[in-house]
């Protein structure tokens, strides 16, 4: 019994965190609110596609990218951030399921983690998925996208 209530206390410290480190970086669930404030700030929008938990490798780009400080600071000069999320065991509201499941039919997307980036007025201009080395390179490749 004492074993249950540590390991159920560590699965919920780890949710918690991954879900901290979500709200840290300001990650928006809803598209057009997501794409206004990319058009109003002058921003990307950074779209990712994940299954936040069962995925992975979409773990590994949390863990690794998406959580890191220093990608939270370039994000909050140059980003809006959108997690349009496919999980087995979290619900989602119905409205929201289907509107990821259609942004996941306008572009296309064949696998989890897909990032997709938009310009400031909606139109992509890159894909992504998960690569090593961390948020230096991760940024790197974002600073190699064309920029409008």
């Amino acid at each position: 019994m004492k074993f249950f209530r540590l390991t159920l206390l560590a699965a919920t410290l780890c949710v918690a965190s991954l879900h901290s480190a979500r709200a840290e970086a300001n990650w928006l669930t809803d598209f057009e609110k997501a794409q206004a404030a990319a058009k109003a700030e002058h921003k990307l929008l950074l779209l990712d596609f994940t299954g936040s938990d069962w995925c992975g490798w979409c773990k590994i780009l949390q863990k690794e990218v998406f959580s890191q400080p220093e990608f939270q600071e370039y994000a909050a000069k140059n980003l809006v951030l959108m997690t349009i999320d496919f999980p087995r065991a979290k619900p989602l509201s119905a409205e929201v399921r289907k509107q990821n499941q259609t942004l996941a039919q306008r572009f296309e997307i064949r696998g989890f983690p897909t990032i997709v980036v938009l310009d400031s007025d909606g139109k992509p201009i890159g894909m992504l998925g998960y690569q090593p080395g961390g948020p230096q390179a991760f940024i790197k490749e974002l600073n190699q996208l064309p920029k409008s």
